[in-house]
């Protein structure tokens, strides 16, 4: 019985890219941001220690505890993990290589993707008065149609759809800024309902999920080839 159990587990891990979130506000409550601090690994808690102003102390912690949630269905807890590092700076499990993660916040949420390949997500706060960073480093293609609508606002939430699908590619590469902006492009497929990214980065197909479950803010993922990525992200309760 137990062991049908664990093989529909790790089924079931095998299947989906998995996103959690968390609301960081919980942790300006300083009790529970040391409880929470020594729950994690010396190389997280390091980071922290860098960090000098709390709202950045708190998104990063956030994205540690999300990935300790992410890891508890594989029997694992991050403070037990150890870390290397690929040629571009991404962190990898050095004991658990063949599980893949991926960590962003941004405003009052951080998230994490995880699943058996490479994935990278990005998560960020819609805010006016960015369309002049679009000019400057996107593509010819997603230009066009991000400036396809008239009505500003909606302008702006295609600026942030864009933006978040480049970043979580960026990640999932591996080579983060290693790779410039222009040297690749997010197609909207409106009538097939279908994204690609057109690149040259190697020879795999990338498939990438949007989500809008939080208001105000643009979640993207992206994993490599036919990766089903799961519909909902699943909230991380302290």
């Amino acid at each position: 019985m137990l062991l049908a159990y664990c093989n529909t587990i790790e089924s079931w891990l095998k299947e989906m890219i998995y996103t959690y979130y968390l609301d960081v506000t919980q942790l300006e409550n300083e009790e529970l941001f040391q409880e929470k601090r020594e729950l994690l690994s010396p190389y997280r808690q390091q980071k922290l220690a860098l960090l000098k102003h709390a709202k950045d102390k708190n998104r990063s912690l956030g994205a540690g505890i999300a990935l300790d949630h992410a890891l508890a269905p594989y029997g694992l807890k991050e403070r037990e993990m150890e870390y290397e590092f690929g040629e571009w700076g991404k962190p990898f499990f050095k004991y658990h290589p063949e599980i893949c993660f991926s960590l962003s916040h941004s405003g009052d949420y951080a998230i994490c993707s995880i699943g058996d390949r490479p994935v990278g997500n990005d998560i960020e706060l819609i805010k006016n008065g960015r369309l002049k960073v679009a000019d400057r480093f996107f593509a010819k293609e997603e230009l066009e149609w991000m400036y396809a609508v008239q009505d500003e606002e909606e302008i702006t939430g295609r600026m942030f759809r864009i933006w978040t699908m480049k970043e979580s590619f960026l990640k999932v590469t591996g080579r983060g800024m290693a790779l410039s902006l222009r040297d690749f492009a997010i197609c909207m497929d409106e009538e097939r309902n279908r994204i690609r990214v057109k690149h040259t980065v190697d020879a795999k197909y990338y498939h990438m999920k949007e989500y809008q479950d939080i208001a105000g803010y643009r979640v993207s993922v992206c994993c490599q080839e036919s990766k089903e990525i799961a519909y909902s992200m699943i909230e991380t309760v302290l």
